[in-house]
């Protein structure tokens, strides 16, 4: 199926990875590839150059909003989703500012993270 778009999965929890990989799955989405901290993500997303993101914020290293910004300053058409936990509020607004396109927060319904994901892809 060439319309597939393809999106990375960052995030430091492999339960959280296979969920979102499983959501998107069946929405239609081709995960190419999955990142646990952000060196992994960086140079997965030079490698791939997947049409949509999503990030966590709190991994081991450095934050979500670091890896937002190396990855704009890398592609400054990147589409990025933020995925975090509700207390991560200022985390989340100075991702957005580093030019993440849209956030969710986990809990989330699997229908959100399709939508979001949706509108946000290339």
């Amino acid at each position: 199926m060439n319309g597939q778009k393809k999106a990375l999965i960052v995030d430091d929890s492999m339960v959280m990875r296979a969920m979102i990989r499983d959501i998107l799955t069946k929405g239609g989405f081709d995960v190419v590839g999955q990142a646990k901290n952000g060196k992994e993500a960086v140079e997965q997303y030079a490698m791939l150059s997947p049409d949509l993101v999503t990030m966590d914020i709190i991994m081991p290293g450095e934050h979500g909003t670091d890896v937002v910004k190396k990855i704009v300053d890398l592609d400054k058409d990147a589409r990025i989703i933020i995925v975090s936990g509700l207390s991560q509020k200022n985390l989340v607004l100075q991702a957005l500012e580093n030019g993440a396109r849209d956030f969710l927060v986990k809990p989330f319904e699997n229908q959100e993270l399709l939508d979001a994901a949706r509108k946000i892809a290339r």
